[in-house]
């Protein structure tokens, strides 16, 4: 009884899981750093932003915060614009279930104008979302987005967030201006806030704004459900999936863990046939895309 009942709990999961929505974000910086906004006796000519980089993921990971040491990946963004390190981290994050996606945004060669990023895609298990890029030249000065969730209180997402942004200064480097020459900082600091603190002014030195662009529900996994017949289920080999009034472009095959095992593309068929003899017995997950893009999931037993 135990295992059986283990094996509805898994199967629940899985369908739960393919039941997160999905939503896409169009993320804009605007800069306001300049000599006027920030006045400096060395405003630097080459004044420039690095790539705006980061991630989405859940509550399990930190990649910057204000009062904590920056990570090596971040002392590299904000000495060198170099974004090597922290990609490895985030890469290390998405392998441990902890993020799903590296956001790698474009530079900005002049010190005022716009970084637009587009097709920002993210699910409910990972609306948090994290920024970095180096204000340069500097010694580590940088701007930062901690976590900043993309879902409301009552778990919905945001149509529309606007930022603030002012200067962070990482805490890896000791250089008082943009033109100092390196000199690490021993024993490194804590990542702090430059507002105020020369040679930036009160003013933020930029500004973020996140736009919501577009959701799928988890119930628009069933959106032609009515359309699909799978045949015959339970099967001990080859099943027929048939849709009616649409066609299918591809076909994903789940486990009850909701590990992906196999990856069916097609030419826009019909009715296609698929051979499940080479699986072990057990109750697998189809999820169903036709050429529209819409999709829905079917219980298939394996015998």
């Amino acid at each position: 009884m135990k295992q059986k009942l283990s094996i509805i709990f898994l199967f629940i999961f899985s369908v739960n899981m393919f039941a997160q929505s999905e939503a896409t974000y169009t993320i804009t910086f605007s800069s306001n750093w300049s000599n006027e906004t920030h006045p400096s006796n060395n405003f630097p000519a080459n004044a420039h932003w690095s790539k705006l980089v980061g991630a989405t993921h859940n509550n399990q990971v930190v990649f910057l915060r204000m009062g904590e040491l920056a990570s090596p990946g971040i002392e590299d963004v904000s000495e060198l614009g170099n974004n090597t390190l922290f990609f490895s981290e985030i890469n290390t994050a998405i392998n441990n279930g902890y993020s799903n996606l590296l956001i790698d945004g474009d530079d900005l060669p002049t010190p005022l104008g716009n970084i637009i990023i587009s097709n920002v895609i993210t699910t409910e298990e990972f609306p948090l979302l994290s920024l970095a890029s180096m204000i340069a030249p500097s010694p580590d000065w940088m701007i930062g987005v901690d976590s900043l969730s993309l879902l409301d209180e009552n778990e919905e997402w945001i149509d529309e967030i606007i930022m603030d942004l002012y200067a962070y200064d990482a805490g890896t480097d000791d250089g008082i201006d943009y033109n100092s020459p390196n000199l690490e900082t021993n024993p490194q600091e804590t990542i702090s806030s430059l507002q105020g603190v020369a040679p930036f002014s009160s003013e933020i030195i930029g500004m973020l704004t996140i736009t919501l662009e577009n959701v799928v529900l988890g119930n628009n996994e069933n959106q032609f459900s009515e359309n699909i017949a799978i045949y015959p289920n339970p099967t001990s080999d080859f099943i027929t999936i048939s849709a009616k009034n649409s066609t299918i472009s591809t076909i994903k095959i789940y486990n009850i863990l909701g590990k992906e095992i196999l990856k069916v593309n097609t030419t826009n068929s019909n009715q296609l046939k698929i051979d499940l003899s080479g699986l072990s017995s057990g109750i697998y997950l189809f999820k169903i895309v036709d050429a529209t893009g819409k999709s829905t999931l079917k219980k298939v037993v394996k015998r």
